[in-house]
């Protein structure tokens, strides 16, 4: 059988569900499709920053997610050993609070939502083939759950299907400032471990954080540098809570709690991808993957899904034409997330500041102001040159 959609979108998690709900509720036709069986886990940073809560709460989501009794997080603590820096986000579209929901509860919500707003739900449908006429994409072919294959048209096949897209592969999508892999991160959820923020610690060569969520659980993750990768998973239980050796406090009471489930960890490359071209579009980490150690990912398929649907919108209304609307959208994603991607690269490498920046970073101990400006800026409400930038340079709020 063939159907024919305004919009197929592949991937039904934090960028291609809240895409497909956007487009919904603007009352185009619209396939939602994932491999995976919904709702369910995947490997995630967990956090939404201000900017991304501020979505939820554009969307009529937030108290969804605060129903699911995930604790909010107003503060933001950053240890770099000789001291400790404490503060809450400048506020962003209202809201200066975050959520570390598990993503089985967070991507439930998003594809119910985008089900309410009138968006077609497949789960378990696996994409076999993209589907192009004339060097345009027009759809895709896949397989059902139970075997049965199908057709499916489209104005425009949208990918929303992680790093490794399905999508950007067929169509061959050019990347761009790519750099390597540069931290091996595992990460698992503790009972027991009370913690009311978004906590961070940072040594030579090794980092980890924590993030309460559901279920009264904690999230710790532990870092090191990707060259050690080896080493990390010859036994990842040891050298996890050898990390945590280097706070013995710390330590002392990850050990008198008590982990709930197994470890999941891994590593991603940097890079950009040109995220359009004849009949397709990538958004979320299909476009642009970076490292976790931010914690932007949500946030940012969040901005996509908006800034896409609002792209292809001007186009499907004939307000704008194909090109003309994708490649303001990718002018617009590339200007937003370039600093923070060289930001979170360069903390990626786990290695230790210059020696101005641990200065700056040390003299705003202490200073209210200066301590919530740095967390605003690793919470994506401030940008990172404003912080960083000599006294005297222009800064953006």
């Amino acid at each position: 059988m063939s159907t024919t959609y305004d919009a197929v979108v592949v991937g039904a998690r934090c960028a291609g569900a809240p895409t497909a709900m956007l487009l919904a509720r603007k009352g185009y036709r619209v396939l939602l499709a994932d491999r995976a069986e919904l709702p369910s886990d995947t490997v995630s940073t967990h956090m939404i920053h201000p900017p991304g809560v501020a979505a939820l709460a554009r969307w009529g989501l937030l108290d969804r997610v605060r129903a699911s009794g995930c604790p909010p997080i107003t503060a933001y603590s950053f240890d770099f050993g000789p001291f400790t820096l404490t503060g809450s986000p400048r506020p962003y579209g209202g809201t200066g609070v975050g959520y570390a929901p598990r993503r089985r509860v967070l991507d439930a919500i998003l594809v119910e939502a985008a089900a309410e707003a009138g968006a077609e739900v497949w789960d378990r449908f696996n994409i076999d083939e993209v589907l192009t006429e004339g060097g345009t994409v027009v759809g895709v072919r896949g397989h059902a759950k139970d075997g049965a294959r199908s057709v499916e048209r489209a104005r425009v096949v949208i990918g929303a299907d992680g790093r490794g897209s399905h999508l950007a592969r067929a169509v061959g999508a050019r990347t761009y400032r790519e750099k390597p892999r540069l931290e091996y991160a595992y990460y698992s959820y503790w009972a027991d471990l009370p913690l009311s923020g978004f906590e961070t610690c940072a040594r030579p060569g090794r980092g980890w954080g924590t993030l309460p969520t559901n279920d009264g659980l904690t999230v710790v993750i532990v870092g090191w540098p990707y060259a050690e990768a080896r080493a990390y998973r010859a036994d990842v239980e040891a050298n996890f809570l050898a990390t945590l050796d280097l706070v013995p406090e710390f330590a002392e009471r990850v050990r008198c709690a008590r982990r709930a489930e197994p470890f999941l960890g891994g590593a991603v490359p940097n890079f950009f991808r040109v995220p359009y071209g004849p009949g397709w579009v990538l958004v979320g980490d299909a476009g642009y993957t970076k490292d976790p150690i931010t914690a932007q990912g949500i946030s940012d398929a969040f901005r996509d899904a908006e800034a896409c649907a609002e792209a292809l919108d001007d186009v499907f209304s004939g307000r704008r034409s194909f090109e003309q609307a994708l490649s303001a959208f990718q002018e617009a994603r590339d200007a937003h997330v370039s600093e923070m991607y060289e930001f979170t690269t360069q903390l990626a490498t786990l290695a230790p500041p210059p020696d101005d920046t641990a200065r700056l970073l040390a003299d705003a101990l202490g200073n209210r102001e200066r301590m919530d400006h740095f967390a605003s800026v690793v919470a994506g409400t401030a940008p990172p040159h404003s912080f960083f930038a000599p006294v005297g340079a222009e800064v953006r709020a």
